[in-house]
Formats: C-alpha cells, structure tokens, sequence
C-alpha cells in the first residue's frame, strides 16, 4: 500500500469497530479500500462507503467530503446504551466485572458533531445512530490514567444490536432532535424540559443544529437566546 494513503489503519482498531466494519460494509462489499489519498473503512456492493467513527467527526471532515464527491457516504456512530466493564489481570484472568452507570442516548451524536457540524450537509452523506450495548476490556497492568489506578483499556466488543437510526438530510434532524413546530419559539432550557435531556446537550444540539441551519437564532428573551424550527 502507497505510504502517502491516510489512513488510521487496522492496528489499533477496536473489536466493535471491527465488527460493524464488517455488518455495514456487507456481503460482496470489502474493506480497508484504498481510494485517492484515503482508505475507507468499507466499501458495499452498492458502491457506498462506509466509515465508522466512535468519537468525534472532525478527523473525518476532509476524508468524507473527498469520497462524497465520488459515491454516497455513511457515517455509522455507534452509542453505547449500557457498558459493561471487565477488568482482567496481565495472564487475563478476569478480576471482576460491573455495568458502567453511564446510559447513552440519540443525543450523544452532538458530541461526535461538535467539531464538524457541517459535515452531515455534504451532498451524499448520511449519518447512521447504531444504538449499541458494548463490554469494555480493561487489564490491571499498573498502567492507564490515575483516575483508572493502574487499570488500562484494552479493546471494546459488540455485546448487543438494538436498531439505527438514518439521518440524510435535515427534516430527519428535525424529526428526532426539534420537538417544537414550525415557528414555535424556544430556548436551551425549554429544548432539555421536552426531550428530558441534560441542559449541556440541548445547548451542544442547537449549536450543531443552528450551524446545519436547521434552527435559527433570532434573539433573546431575557438572558436565554431564542430559536425556531
């Protein structure tokens, strides 16, 4: 393979990264295909590109919008409803294991979109939610961060499928994130009370939804900014 292809390769590739490569990319289709100056993660029978990304989008900006403009492409994000935690010992004999008291949700995708809230807006670029439950592989080794004690991340595994959720274009982001109508005023607040979320994600939301110009801003009431459909 050309040693100018940028790629983040299969070296450091999770287990659940591995596995949906794969489930998305599809029987006939292939993988790590090399194209341009990238690889993409999958390429379907159909000719549609699959990436899968479990953390933010902004690496993706560049890649995404170079295929874009050969074929269709599709962001799969995989968000974790439960995780569960194995920690094993260096000969990986398992110490113990424990369900993370973090649940995710659809909301969760701002996060991925904060430093490319753009992209979903490139002609040809779908965004898929796979809602997921994951186990997470952890070794006590006396390496990792101080808030791990000594306890590093080894790999992280498909545990169970629940669905996905497809967004292609911004009456889709309306649909699942705008719980108001067309014209209705509201504010971050107003957003995280109808869709009982946190405050910091209705705020991460319409700051993505408002670059996608699916919301806009149109002033302030108080000191809360305003925003309709």
């Amino acid at each position: 393979m050309s040693t100018r292809v940028k790629s983040i390769g299969t070296r450091n590739e999770s287990s659940l990264h591995k596995t949906l490569k794969f489930q998305y990319t599809g029987p006939g289709g292939k993988t790590e295909v090399e194209t341009g100056e990238f690889v993409a993660d999958g390429v379907r029978n159909d000719g549609e590109y699959i990436e899968v990304q479990t953390g933010s989008f902004g690496p993706l900006r560049k890649k995404v919008t170079e295929l874009a403009k050969s074929a269709n492409v599709r962001i799969i994000h995989p968000i974790a409803v439960t995780k569960k935690i194995e920690v094993y010992d260096p000969k990986g004999k398992l110490l113990y294991r424990r369900k993370s008291p973090v649940r995710g949700c659809i909301w969760d995708i701002f996060d991925a979109l904060l430093s490319a809230p753009c992209l979903p807006l490139v002609k040809g670029v779908a965004v898929e939610i796979a809602l997921v439950d994951t186990c997470e592989k952890r070794i006590k080794d006396g390496k990792g961060t101080w808030r791990h004690k000594g306890i590093s991340k080894h790999d992280k595994e498909l545990a169970a499928f629940h669905k996905s959720i497809v967004l292609t274009k911004k009456a889709d982001y309306l649909k699942h994130f705008v719980p108001f109508k067309k014209g209705e005023e509201f504010t971050v607040s107003l957003l995280a009370q109808k869709a009982e979320i946190k405050t910091d994600s209705a705020r991460k939301a319409l700051y993505v939804l408002t670059k996608m110009k699916a919301v806009k801003r149109i002033g302030k009431k108080g000191n809360s900014w305003l925003y309709i459909r």
